[in-house]
């Protein structure tokens, strides 16, 4: 006879983003859109959190979190919306953050 298995192995790690500590630069152009992505691939899945300027970030009609918090899309830009953005990626194990500094041009 025969006897088969299978198994999902899972193996838990903690949160990191390559380049810890470096700010990226990006230059949108008004009225466009812009994807910023948290790269994270920890198990447990971490809890994400954006921030701009150093504030928790509000969504509204045009800044929406997305994927569970992986992508921050912001549509129709104006100057306004430049500035740092920050992604935060926790879970049980530690945590780490991503920087980004959008400039806006018309």
């Amino acid at each position: 006879g025969e006897d088969s298995r299978s198994f999902h192995v899972s193996i838990q790690a903690p949160p990191s983003i390559a380049s810890i500590g470096e700010t990226y630069s990006i230059t949108a152009v008004a009225g466009g859109q812009l994807i910023l992505e948290c790269p994270e691939d920890a198990v447990p899945s971490p809890h994400i959190e954006w921030h701009w300027e150093r504030s928790p970030l509000q969504e509204d009609a045009r800044r929406q979190v997305l994927s569970g918090g992986r992508f921050l899309q912001i549509q129709a830009l104006g100057a306004a919306d430049g500035g740092e953005y920050s992604c935060r990626a926790t879970n049980a194990l530690g945590d780490t953050s991503l920087r980004v500094q959008v400039e806006v041009h018309g």
